[in-house]
């Protein structure tokens, strides 16, 4: 089916495969790998450009292993902040005072380094990056509109949609001030956390929310990150937090040049004078942007219904701390893509699709409480600010020296988050192999493991290229770490479905000890599916269960050892 296509004098945009509400930084990257997999999309986006608006800010580690499957890893690390940049977290008074708690981080630089020496699958393929969302969009958007099989369509506002006859009619208003009617197999809501597309499916959200307001200012100081440290302050660093006074942070972008300030105040002057307060000498700065914002912990009930589905903040919505937002919805487009695009391409099966909502909504469920875990550690040492933290005293030397004590430990809690980041994995999935049991979910600390469910720890082959690499992004793959192993009724089972799969043969020992499996079957999104020291008798049933045709018979598998 062609990618781009015409739209008829009846106003009628027919026999697109998908149609995704939203060109934020979730429909985009769904669309782009909707669109790679040769899935026609259209892309509706009310705004007639991105904004120049200050939201997210880190690409986590595995939503920069998502970019590096659709090539575009690199082109957002030359856009994003510069590599050697620390990325050190502290706790200040102000920019010229010494810092009452200083925590260290690796640069992409050093994250990297580290990584390739790493032999223990520990370690991301990709480091995070820090990159704004007003540089990423814009990205991401441009290789969007150059794939051929995705049509972006600014400037158009989504009105309603009707499901008929095995599809979805949706009604927009385009830039021409024109009401169109687009024709799609399936829809997707990504348009955010007021998503007019769950509010049509009926859908609510549930959890906390209004839990607290903010202001948030954009300013722009050309002086600033070239000045640090000014006298005894802080280092140079991404995130400044201030002890006293309102709740107030700092977020460097990632030009060094622009900064955003969340503060909880009543007005966008004195939004300026808490700028002015923080950076604590004379320096030249505009305030390109304020405005109030609330906190939020709420998920979705469902995650769509019948052939409209959703995706990021429009079923998830958490507290910026901890970073986990925007790298969410990610997660959420890369996997529903692959489904999408098997269920489109014929060899997937009814409960590959429905499998999306499963394993994404116990995601958001970790994540919100992942979220809330780690609002709770700032609150917990801002708590301990005591009045005389910025007395020349023996009693403000005292009260500074406590609240490092208790923000060492507390504020950890927020920008530690490797396990909820690399090491969540699915339970009780209909597309995979369900063994009792399992690690144990656990959001500071990564522990690389082939569990079903889970995602592939990245390792090195012997020639240093990474195994993530040589998995095809469009097909499963069955990878041999001991060697000998006849794959070939497997290669059957799922041709006999028209589903693709790679054999990969890698004998190596130290990828032996870390996956603790000979045999290891990969799903397009780097997850496991199955693992085992020899293949299951009911190579058929083990096919079909992971390509979403039906259950199979656990006992089939009873030959892998979980």
């Amino acid at each position: 089916m062609p990618g781009r296509q015409e739209i008829e004098n009846g106003g009628r945009l027919l026999q697109a495969q998908v149609v995704i509400v939203g060109a934020g930084p979730v429909g985009l990257t769904l669309a782009i790998d909707l669109g790679r997999r040769g899935i026609a999309c259209v892309l509706v986006e009310q705004k007639a450009q991105p904004e120049f608006l200050p939201k997210m800010e880190r690409c986590n580690a595995r939503t920069m292993e998502i970019f590096r499957r659709l090539g575009i890893a690199d082109r957002i690390r030359a856009a994003g902040m510069p590599e050697d940049i620390p990325m050190d977290v502290q706790i200040i008074r102000s920019m010229v005072e010494p810092p009452v708690l200083h925590l260290p981080y690796p640069s992409v630089a050093q994250a990297r380094a580290l990584a390739y020496e790493s032999e223990d699958g520990s370690l991301p393929l990709e480091p995070y990056q820090l990159i704004s969302q007003y540089t990423l969009e814009p990205l991401l958007l441009e290789v969007a509109e150059q794939l051929p099989t995705v049509t972006v369509m600014r400037s158009t506002t989504f009105l309603e949609f009707t499901e008929r006859d095995g599809g979805v009619l949706v009604t927009v208003n385009d830039a021409n001030d024109v009401r169109r009617t687009l024709e799609a197999s399936y829809l997707v809501g990504c348009d955010g956390g007021a998503s007019r597309v769950r509010k049509q499916l009926g859908i609510r959200l549930e959890g906390e929310g209004d839990i607290a307001r903010l202001r948030q200012g954009l300013f722009y100081c050309e002086q600033l990150y070239e000045r640090l440290p000014i006298g005894n302050g802080p280092r140079r660093g991404r995130h400044y937090l201030v002890a006293g006074g309102p709740p107030t942070f700092m977020i460097m972008q990632d030009s060094t040049r622009h900064w955003t300030v969340h503060s909880a105040v009543a007005s966008d002057a004195e939004m300026r004078r808490v700028f002015e307060r923080i950076v604590g000498v004379p320096l030249r700065y505009e305030m390109l942007y304020c405005a109030e914002w609330r906190q939020n912990l709420l998920l979705a009930e469902r995650y769509g219904k019948g052939r409209v589905l959703l995706a990021g903040d429009a079923v998830h919505l958490v507290i910026p701390t901890g970073g986990l937002g925007m790298n969410t919805g990610v997660g959420d487009a890369t996997d529903l893509a692959w489904k999408l695009a098997a269920t489109l391409q014929g060899w997937g099966g009814p409960e590959l699709l429905a499998s999306y909502e499963t394993e994404r909504r116990q995601i958001g469920e970790r994540v919100v409480g992942a979220s809330r875990y780690a609002s709770l550690g700032y609150r917990a040492w801002l708590a301990e600010v005591r009045p005389e933290i910025g007395d020349d005293t023996p009693a403000g030397v005292d009260a500074r020296a406590h609240l490092a004590e208790v923000a060492n430990v507390e504020q950890r809690k927020s920008n530690e988050m490797i396990g909820a980041e690399l090491g969540y994995r699915y339970v009780d999935s209909p597309i995979i192999e369900n063994v009792p049991g399992g690690p144990q979910h656990d959001l500071r600390a990564y522990r690389p493991t082939t569990w079903p469910g889970a995602r592939l720890p990245h390792m090195w082959l012997a020639d240093r290229s990474a195994l993530h690499d040589r998995l095809r992004p469009d097909r499963f793959a069955l990878i041999d770490v001991k060697g000998g192993h006849d794959a070939s009724s497997l290669c059957a089972a799922f041709e006999a479905l028209g589903a693709p799969l790679d054999v990969l043969v890698v004998p190596n020992p130290i990828l032996r000890a870390v996956y603790e499996r000979d045999l290891i079957l990969v799903r397009p999104d780097l997850h496991v599916a199955w693992r085992g020291d020899r293949l299951p008798q009911g190579v058929a049933d083990l096919a079909r269960r992971v390509t979403g045709h039906n259950n199979m018979n656990r006992a089939a598998c009873s030959t892998s050892s979980n």
